[in-house]
């Protein structure tokens, strides 16, 4: 089966600002697929240029076979597009919202369609209800049913939970598990690396560069090394003091927790010393050290490491 949504060493330049940088990449059907990255690494770019909004400067895009520019009619028919400002009608209820996106879909009969999207998003005993008039939650799954109501193959989603409460995200999150299940293909730009955890594979992103590409516990396990937390007092000196203890292979701080990183030996062992002898050799360094625990590899471990290598230096 062809990929969904593929990307050929595509570039895109704003001025003398460089979004993306030879981006290549390929979305399969089905899947939940993760743009992640902080401002500025080119989610919303490949986002834009996924949905048809802007044309690359070089390099090739296919969408569902499709040129999204070029053919961008087509491609509308079968995208859903949930950008970072959704427009919503303040003025109209949650029905008349739903029945005016149906309408530019050419949507005739979305009844059956906006009764079920209101049931999904348990938002039916609202629905006579002005958006503006919504909680923040709330707008945000009124925008997806937005979104929803002609039944696309594919859901583009730019950052759709930024400054939505922990609730409203948890509950956001099941209705795209829900819609994932019924075959459509979600792609999703999103700077929050937990949020990362829940997609099929993942692209992470740094200044319109590919860091990497892949499933993310295939990224967590790949990241070599033991990793342990180590609280300290001196979180200025911690980076130096830490970095400078034998089998330590880098040090990230997280304010005054020291993400430490140290190398396996043969049959994955910790090559080097293990938490009672980390602490040991920090304290008799001069670093004050309240506890040390080996934790597990996270995606954002992962994403720090990768900038790391790529820069050669400590981000």
């Amino acid at each position: 089966m062809p990929s969904l949504v593929s990307f050929d060493r595509v570039s895109k330049r704003y001025g003398s600002t460089t979004a993306l940088r030879e981006l290549t990449l390929a979305i399969e059907p089905g899947e939940m697929f993760g743009l992640i990255g902080p401002d500025g690494a080119g989610k919303t770019t490949t986002i834009r240029l996924i949905c048809g909004l802007i044309h690359a400067d070089a390099g090739a895009v296919r969408v569902l076979d499709l040129d999204p520019v070029r053919q961008h009619r087509r491609l509308t028919a079968s995208v859903g597009y949930l950008s970072q400002r959704f427009s919503l009608y303040g003025d109209l209820s949650v029905d008349e919202n739903i029945a005016f996106f149906a309408e530019i879909h050419g949507v005739r009969d979305f009844r059956a369609r906006r009764d079920r999207l209101l049931d999904i998003t348990q938002l039916a005993p609202f629905r006579a209800r002005l958006a503006d008039q919504l909680s923040g939650g709330m707008k945000q799954k009124l925008a997806l049913a937005c979104t929803l109501v002609h039944e696309p193959r594919l859901i583009v989603l730019d950052e759709p939970t930024t400054g939505v409460d922990p609730v409203s995200r948890r509950e956001f999150w099941k209705l795209l598990s829900e819609f994932l299940s019924q075959g459509i293909t979600i792609i999703m730009a999103t700077p929050y690396l937990d949020e990362a955890e829940r997609c099929s594979r993942v692209a992470l992103l740094h200044q319109g560069g590919l860091l990497a590409l892949d499933r993310p516990g295939v990224l967590r396990a790949a990241l070599p090394g033991a990793l342990f937390e180590v609280i300290v007092s001196d979180h200025r000196q911690a980076p130096d003091v830490l970095g400078r203890l034998p089998g330590v292979r880098d040090v990230q701080m997280f304010g005054e927790r020291a993400h430490v990183r140290l190398d396996r030996g043969p049959g994955g062992a910790a090559d080097g010393v293990a938490a009672d002898a980390l602490s040991a050799q920090a304290r008799a360094a001069g670093l004050p050290v309240t506890s040390v625990r080996p934790i597990a590899t996270s995606l954002e471990d992962v994403f720090i490491a990768r900038l790391h290598d790529s820069h050669g230096a400590n981000p």
